[in-house]
């Protein structure tokens, strides 16, 4: 059942053809597979960069304009004053090595992200071997290793997204979910590509948005002209 549900949006898209940004945010609630659960709206951006090259590594943070349609469970740590700072800004837990030895010792994984005050980061790196797999480990280049732990958990709360770019040399990022209007997923996508577009290496060469692409959990994807998407598409505009 599934696989017809898949070739009848597959055949809804015309695979020669790069939509604009619009056109494939209008066009993606139409082909969702699933009618069980609200299917999350991924992004795969393909860059021009060699990520071998520690000089063409991108990675940052965004905060998406209309969230994520996900609530994330934040974990803060840092000592007692930060700790309740964080609390007070939402944190769902916050402490310091009461959580790092429950991590170690009783493999609890009960959240989504980790913020961190930098003078924390000496116990942290105890347990980095465990959450740097599962791309949990603090970082200052994403804000997540930060003094000012308020401000980062509600940007976590409120629909900040990490990425980092593979191997390969693409980026995936969750931009929303299959029931978000097609105007807040332009918004959110638009938001992301902005970013990738400051964070370009100086030393890439070429063309640096190769491909976009977007789908949703179980449906085909529809790839996106760059020159529509965020920063490009201002450009255009403007004639620059």
């Amino acid at each position: 059942m599934a696989g017809k549900k898949f070739n009848k949006a597959f055949q809804q898209i015309d695979r020669k053809r790069r939509y604009s940004v619009e056109e494939a945010c209008a066009l993606l609630p139409t082909i969702k597979i699933s009618s069980k659960f609200d299917e999350t709206v991924d992004i795969a951006v393909r860059l021009g960069v060699n990520p071998r090259h520690a000089d063409q590594m991108v990675r940052g943070a965004v905060v998406l304009p209309n969230g994520t349609g996900k609530s994330k469970r934040v974990l803060v740590l840092a000592k007692p004053d930060k700790a309740k700072e964080a609390l007070d800004a939402g944190a769902d837990y916050a402490g310091g090595d009461e959580y790092i030895n429950k991590i170690k010792d009783e493999n609890w994984f009960e959240f989504d992200s980790v913020v961190a005050t930098p003078d924390m980061m000496g116990q942290v790196g105890k347990i980095g071997r465990v959450l740097g797999p599962r791309g949990l480990m603090p970082n200052p280049k994403v804000g997540t290793v930060t003094p000012d732990v308020g401000k980062a958990v509600k940007e976590l709360k409120a629909g900040r997204v990490e990425f980092r770019v593979e191997k390969a040399g693409i980026i995936h990022s969750p931009i929303g979910k299959a029931s978000f209007s097609p105007e807040k997923l332009a918004e959110n996508l638009n938001a992301l590509m902005d970013v990738l577009h400051k964070l370009k290496p100086s030393t890439a060469k070429g063309s640096y948005i190769r491909s976009i692409t977007i789908s949703t959990t179980h449906g085909p994807g529809i790839k996106i002209d760059p020159a529509t998407a965020g920063a490009a598409a201002d450009e255009l505009a403007s004639g620059r």
